[in-house]
């Protein structure tokens, strides 16, 4: 997670949720600045934890054929971090929403990430 980090700051660019599943990466992310750049940030943030991690281990991190999906107009933030949230769920890998210990957001603590994921008006309690 430290390396997809680094790649924020340089392309304006804020983690709003991630879930760090055995074989994928799901992530949202929103632009914080007018010249924010998300394709910039997914290519350097892939760049830096694959090297970091092929430094590590020796072995490749990313597929060679990975995919980003820009979220539509229709859908909220708050409804794509409730998927990321319970995608462990569904998976089998956690029993509810906060067991598994390799979601969360950068910028505030899993608790409450869920509690604004799942409130009614989507602000931050």
């Amino acid at each position: 997670m430290s390396q997809i980090m680094r790649a924020c700051d340089p392309c304006g660019i804020a983690i709003v949720a991630y879930c760090f599943m055995p074989d994928h990466l799901h992530m949202l992310v929103e632009g914080m600045r007018l010249d924010a750049d998300g394709r910039r940030f997914f290519k350097l943030a892939k760049q830096y934890a694959g090297y970091a991690h092929s430094q590590a281990t020796g072995s490749r991190l990313w597929q060679r054929y990975g995919y980003e999906h820009v979220v539509r107009s229709d859908q909220t933030s708050r409804a794509v971090s409730r998927y990321l949230l319970e995608n462990p769920v569904r998976a089998g890998l956690a029993k509810s929403v906060g067991d598994w210990p390799s979601s969360g957001a950068p910028t505030t603590n899993l608790a409450a990430l869920i509690e604004w994921a799942y409130s009614e008006d989507g602000e931050a309690g």
